[in-house]
């Protein structure tokens, strides 16, 4: 972790500095807020540990710029003082301090807050590591465009209803919705595997094509089920690899790879199912035309107990607004508004390329 130390103190910036490096750390130094925001703007700097009462430019005034700074990653900013009334740690909170430590410094103290920004900020790269691979694998097809930042917004909406009640509350706490925002678009990772003659395809799949793109299912879950078998334990592996195999299954028992039914389909995947499906009506692929919302719903509703969980669909219907709020805010570039009438019938039956 490279660290900037920002105080205006020269022998409090050496103590500070020399504390980090004997814990690993690569440390840069600032004599105040002004010189601190010119090196975070010409370096890549993760974390901040700034003292608040400076000239120029006060830790508080460091914080806002930063955050108001376009950077592409999170910057985690650590505040000391010796101001510990109620008010001051509001007013540095709202400036966008993430965490405080009391003056005099505590070298222990200051490394354990330090490894937990550390521990924050690697969840964050997690997540932007897991997105990016789905991205990669999903670039193959040029039409898909946001399609998997919809995917993992609609799985929280249905997630966050869902818990609300139909006894599925305890399942869906608030640590089981967020992993399923961060897998969901782990779902088609095994379209890699698919040859482009088949997965570009204009038109339906013949026989043996369809069955060749069903395999997709499998090369994903089996890409994953690898990771699980190194790293045991790891919820969101476990659960990426469910998605990734289940997500094509039926409630009524008639979906693929294994013909799972009911409550046998992994409770995630019944929930990335219907948010694949609405998407994939909803939006115009090479091989198919864009339905309208009102389309889409009711053919949702129709496959209601026989496609999807009766409770996910209830789910749909009870947060509906919220998936047309997220269709608007993440529309495709230069997707034209959803029409009056359906810019064509709805497909015949599922393709599994949805």
């Amino acid at each position: 972790m490279r660290i900037l130390v920002v105080d205006d103190d020269e022998i409090s910036r050496e103590i500070l500095g020399e504390t980090l490096k004997a814990d690993g750390h690569e440390v840069t130094t600032a004599a105040d807020g002004v010189e601190a925001v010119d090196v975070l703007e010409k370096e890549p700097i993760r974390m901040v540990v700034t003292d608040w009462m400076m000239p120029n430019m006060d830790g508080l005034e460091l914080c806002r710029r930063v955050r108001s700074l376009p950077f592409p990653y999170y910057v985690y900013v650590i505040m000391l003082t010796a101001r510990s009334e109620t008010d001051d740690v509001i007013q540095g909170l709202s400036a966008g301090a993430d965490e405080f430590l009391a003056k005099p410094i505590d070298a222990a103290e200051l490394k354990i807050r330090v490894r937990t920004g550390e521990r924050i900020l690697s969840v964050e790269s997690r997540h932007v590591a897991i997105f990016g691979m789905a991205k990669l694998a999903e670039s193959r097809d040029p039409e898909t465009g946001r399609h998997l930042e919809r995917i993992r917004d609609y799985c929280r909406i249905l997630g966050q209803c869902l818990a609300g009640g139909n006894g599925l509350k305890e399942t869906l706490t608030g640590e089981y919705i967020e992993t399923l925002y961060l897998t969901s678009p782990l779902h088609d990772i095994g379209k890699v595997g698919i040859p482009d003659s088949i997965l570009l395809k204009p038109g339906r799949l013949d026989d043996r094509e369809f069955q060749v793109m069903k395999t997709h299912t499998e090369i994903g879950a089996q890409t994953l089920g690898s990771a699980v078998q190194q790293y045991p334990g790891v919820q969101y592996l476990c659960m990426a690899r469910d998605i990734a195999l289940s997500h094509h299954e039926r409630f009524d028992g008639r979906g693929y790879p294994h013909g799972l039914g009911g409550e046998d389909i992994p409770l995630c995947s019944r929930i990335v199912t219907l948010a694949d499906v609405y998407d994939a009506l909803t939006s115009k692929r090479v091989y198919k035309t864009a339905v309208t919302h009102d389309i889409a719903r009711g053919i949702i509703e129709e496959e209601k107990g026989k496609h999807f969980d009766p409770r996910v669909v209830d789910a749909f219907l009870e947060r509906e607004d919220a998936f047309l709020q997220t269709r608007s805010r993440l529309a495709d570039e230069a997707e034209p508004p959803e029409p009056a009438q359906p810019a064509g019938p709805p497909p015949p039956g599922p393709d599994p390329r949805c």
